[in-house]
């Protein structure tokens, strides 16, 4: 039986009903029988961001992150995670384009992996107020490998998110 990793999940959508999409998600994933939700964030919002910088012209971003333990390989959690994305309507036309659900793989354990498919940890999530900022509100002792504490990384960028209650 393989092992229970730890890796860090971030969700967001801008289309549709966001808060119900991104709840489901969990629900989910969870269901999973190989994953396991330890923790979860609590939701932000965030003005869009596109190819060429902030867009407020798009609808805003709810986000948030979450923290599970899996018996999948990082190969095996995309596949999972497209599925669900699919199963809410993700269609990918444009790399930066508008979504009803994005799940990322911020990290999983302490793996650095690079393939033409996923990179981890996520290659921008060290410069993304939307992954920094609720990963630092679940979990104040978080690092980001390769990058350093999320406390850090995240001080200078609270102002860029909004926290929905």
């Amino acid at each position: 039986m393989r092992t229970w990793k730890i890796a860090v999940l971030a969700l967001g959508a801008n289309l549709g009903e966001r808060e119900k999409t991104i709840e489901t998600a969990i629900w989910q994933l969870a269901a999973h029988k190989k994953i396991r939700v330890l923790e979860r964030s609590p939701l932000v919002e965030s003005v869009a961001l596109t190819q060429s910088g902030l867009d407020e012209s798009l609808p805003p971003y709810l986000n948030g992150v979450i923290k599970i333990a899996t018996q999948l390989r990082p190969k095996k959690l995309l596949e999972e995670i497209t599925r669900i994305e699919n199963l809410h309507g993700r269609i990918r036309l444009h790399r930066w384009g508008s979504r009803t659900l994005d799940i990322d793989i911020i990290t999983y354990e302490d793996v650095f992996k690079s393939s033409k498919h996923l990179t981890i940890p996520h290659p921008r999530s060290h410069q993304r107020a939307f992954v920094l900022v609720p990963w630092f509100m679940m979990d104040e002792d978080a690092v980001l490998p390769g990058h350093g504490k999320v406390a850090d990384l995240a001080s200078s960028m609270t102002g860029q998110v909004s926290v929905k209650v």
